[in-house]
């Protein structure tokens, strides 16, 4: 009898491991199948401090019309948008590497040339101006900046002009954490100009209307989609989204696309950064 016992046992316990082993390994497999299909799915979108076109509102989430256009536009593509916040630099980085897909910016960036794929659907310009105090001379040719305090921005490469006034022995440069704090300095006279472009200052002013600061106008470039060239689905996603954009267009839901044109460039603005 215990022969017959110890044998049925061996043999639930067999049945038992066996069924058990199958579910867990089908499982896996199934977790395995899975991960293809969201990451597939999925689009990582670098995006950075510009308000109020983008940047991390209060509760940490990603915020700005640039940021809610592209939400809409990636979805009616059929993916899911994963957004990153990173620092402008690192963006670039990314972009460089791979690690993220796209990046809502601005065209025309000498640092990402054979780097990324740019949309050929254009939103709107974007627009740097010189701000300084109402009392000081507008600009109306670039060498006006001889021998002032220019103050820049932490982040910014203003499309690649930071690295040319680092290297100018006639323009003195100066900077701030950020946008509200370039203004701050220039009420405080710590510096004659800030570079920044038109959007953040306004959205800046328009909160602070005793500031008594105007703007002259440098030079307009268009925003973009930007595609890392280093994700093998660059001209793919491009395609698609620029398809789903004139999609959008065509019910009525998105401004329509800006013919591309020469921008704005005041005078002796240096010509390798027009």
């Amino acid at each position: 009898m215990q022969k017959i016992w110890r044998s049925y046992c061996a043999s639930v316990f067999t049945r038992c491991f066996f069924v058990r082993r199958v579910t867990v390994l089908t499982l896996l497999g199934l977790v395995v199948l899975a991960k293809p299909v969201l990451a597939e799915n999925a689009v990582r979108i670098g995006y950075t401090e510009f308000p109020p076109i983008e940047y991390q509102n209060e509760q940490g989430q990603p915020a700005g019309y640039f940021i809610e256009l592209t939400r809409k536009v990636v979805q009616e593509a059929g993916y899911e948008p994963e957004f990153i916040y990173l620092p402008i630099s690192r963006a670039y980085l990314y972009l460089k590497s791979g690690a993220i897909d796209l990046f809502p910016g601005l065209s025309g960036v000498p640092v990402l040339q054979s780097e990324v794929l740019e949309s050929w659907v254009n939103v709107y310009p974007v627009k740097l101006y010189a701000w300084h105090l109402e009392d000081s001379a507008p600009l109306t040719h670039f060498d006006q900046l001889e021998g002032k305090t220019v103050i820049v921005i932490n982040g910014y490469t203003y499309g690649g002009l930071l690295s040319w006034l680092e290297k100018s022995d006639r323009i003195r440069l100066t900077e701030a954490p950020n946008n509200g704090a370039a203004l701050e300095m220039l009420r405080l006279k710590r510096g004659d100009y800030v570079l920044d472009y038109l959007e953040p200052a306004e959205e800046i002013l328009r909160q602070q209307p005793t500031h008594r600061i105007r703007g002259s106008e440098l030079r307009s470039r268009y925003s973009a989609w930007l595609y890392s060239l280093a994700s093998p689905r660059a001209s793919l996603l491009r395609e698609e989204l620029d398809d789903a954009y004139l999609r959008l267009l065509s019910r009525g839901e998105v401004a329509p696309v800006r013919k591309l044109k020469a921008g704005f460039v005041i005078p002796g603005f240096p010509e390798q950064h027009r």
